[in-house]
């Protein structure tokens, strides 16, 4: 069995196992450099930076002694002013609720005195209509109305898409959406007087010789009220005679065109009792004869009999 030679010592120790890593060692053994280290002695030499004098002290005290004085203030004054707030918010509160009672209370008499107003004119325009007094109170929307007659529902098209104000179709650039315009309307209820009709109504919107539609945007008026689609619209005579008349009248191949061009959806049909309510309002005028040597005669009050729509 052979033996290892014994190993001679040289006069040097062994390199340190951690020899590759000084530059770490270096970092882990001086942490904080020496000039953070300097000033942190002297610090620690002058105090600290803690006041050591009686003035500094009482400086730092009255600062914190300050601070909790605004602190506690603000609080109270919160406190305080919680109350203020919350009352003037209830009598405001208070004061609209008791405004808006006073604005009720004066619609509810202007239309007690529009209606006392309306009954007054009929009974003068069936006092002086004369002969034609049952007439002139049907053609003027004085009376409320009730026979046969024909209905007539016409309907924004099912593609319709909001937006776009009303307007005539032949203006330039109108780009048209399928609604049912104040234009439309206005020829559909013409086209209902032209064929015979002795009285019209436009979802439950009494209509005269005075009436007139227009458009707000896209809400239709009647006589300044607006209505929404569908539009039902009901008139009073004889109904087939009145819906064949209509159809084959150019207002009514207008709406034919309509339905077909533009989707439109329309649907008519003879009715055997149609109502229709009085006008909510009515307008009298005084007529007087005039010539030379005609003796001047009491005015007679009297509505327009005139037919259309504006």
């Amino acid at each position: 069995m052979s033996q290892q030679p014994p190993v001679r010592s040289t006069g040097t120790s062994p390199p340190r196992p951690d020899a590759s890593m000084s530059l770490l060692n270096n970092v882990i053994d001086h942490a904080l450099d020496d000039g953070y280290a300097e000033a942190s002695a002297r610090r620690a030499a002058e105090g600290g930076g803690v006041p050591r004098t009686i003035k500094a002290k009482l400086g730092l005290a009255a600062g914190l002694v300050l601070a909790a004085a605004v602190v506690t203030l603000g609080a109270a004054e919160a406190r305080v002013s919680a109350p203020v707030v919350a009352k003037e918010r209830q009598d405001l509160i208070d004061r609209i609720e008791s405004e808006t009672s006073a604005a009720d209370e004066l619609e509810q008499d202007v239309e007690g005195l529009r209606t006392e107003v309306g009954a007054r004119q009929r009974k003068a325009l069936s006092r002086h209509g004369g002969d034609q007094a049952e007439l002139v109170a049907l053609l003027s929307g004085a009376t409320p109305v009730r026979g046969p007659g024909l209905k007539l529902v016409v309907d924004d098209a099912k593609e319709a898409a909001t937006g776009g104000g009303g307007g005539p179709r032949e203006s330039a650039g109108f780009s048209d959406t399928g609604r049912v315009r104040d234009r439309d309307m206005q020829r559909i209820v013409n086209g209902l007087w032209e064929s015979g009709a002795e009285a019209v109504a436009i979802n439950g919107q009494r209509l005269t010789a005075l009436s007139a539609i227009r458009a707000a945007g896209d809400a239709i008026l009647v006589d300044n009220k607006p209505l929404v689609p569908p539009y039902t619209v009901l008139a009073v005579g004889d109904g087939k005679r009145l819906s064949t008349a209509f159809q084959d009248s150019a207002d009514g191949q207008y709406l034919h065109a309509l339905r077909e061009n533009f989707g439109i959806r329309t649907s008519i049909s003879a009715e055997g009792d149609v109502r229709l309510p009085a006008a909510p309002s009515l307008i009298v005028r005084t007529a007087e004869p005039r010539g030379t040597g005609a003796a001047k005669a009491t005015g007679r009050a009297a509505a327009d009999t005139g037919k259309g729509t504006s």
